[in-house]
């Protein structure tokens, strides 16, 4: 099997994928996660999981890369990471009693073939109708600064959701195993 390499630096995604128990490399892409103009969210999503996948894959000829990215979208505008306690607090107070959908990309990267595996899992997330003082605290308990949609549902987070609906609930913490077992298979690796 060539190297198995996950393209992120998110501890969530590690964990999920340590699930799996199976050896990998992290390596942590330096890109622009700017959405481009007039994409939509799933767009930018698989773009940039793409992207990810590709620029770790320059440095280890011989990888499967696993590259990832989640775009959070309200009203069809797209929710990024809040990186501060102010926007997440903005983000939380917009998205209070709404659904908001999580598109999960997925991208299997075979750099000594230049293969591509990519596709979307997206996840409806429903909020409840919090107050402002719950997402204060919320905010200083978590800190879910790093994470679009500021809910880690994998976290304290949990208690602002009232339901989920999507094919895989580790699409909403940032890696879709049900669909990354299938490109895996699709490269000759069975997990068990």
């Amino acid at each position: 099997m060539n190297c198995l390499i996950l393209a992120s630096s998110s501890p969530y995604r590690r964990m999920l994928l340590e699930r799996l128990r199976m050896p990998f490399d992290i390596v942590s892409p330096e890109i622009d996660e700017t959405p481009a103009a007039h994409e939509a969210p799933e767009e930018t999503a698989l773009r940039l999981a793409m992207e990810k996948a590709r620029k770790v894959g320059r440095d280890y000829p011989d990888a499967l890369i696993i590259g990832c990215d989640q775009v959070a979208v309200l009203d069809g505008l797209q929710i990024g990471k809040p990186r501060n306690f102010d926007n997440a607090f903005g983000q939380l107070k917009a998205m209070r009693g709404r659904t908001v959908i999580f598109h999960s990309a997925l991208c299997l990267y075979n750099s000594s073939n230049d293969r591509m595996q990519s596709g979307i899992v997206p996840c409806e997330v429903t909020f409840r109708r919090y107050t402002d003082d719950q997402i204060r605290r919320y905010l200083e308990l978590d800190e879910p600064y790093n994470c679009a949609g500021s809910a880690k549902s994998e976290g304290l987070g949990i208690v602002l959701v009232s339901s989920m609906k999507g094919e895989d609930p580790n699409a909403l913490i940032g890696l879709p195993l049900i669909a990354l077992i299938d490109m895996l298979k699709n490269e000759g690796v069975e997990i068990i």
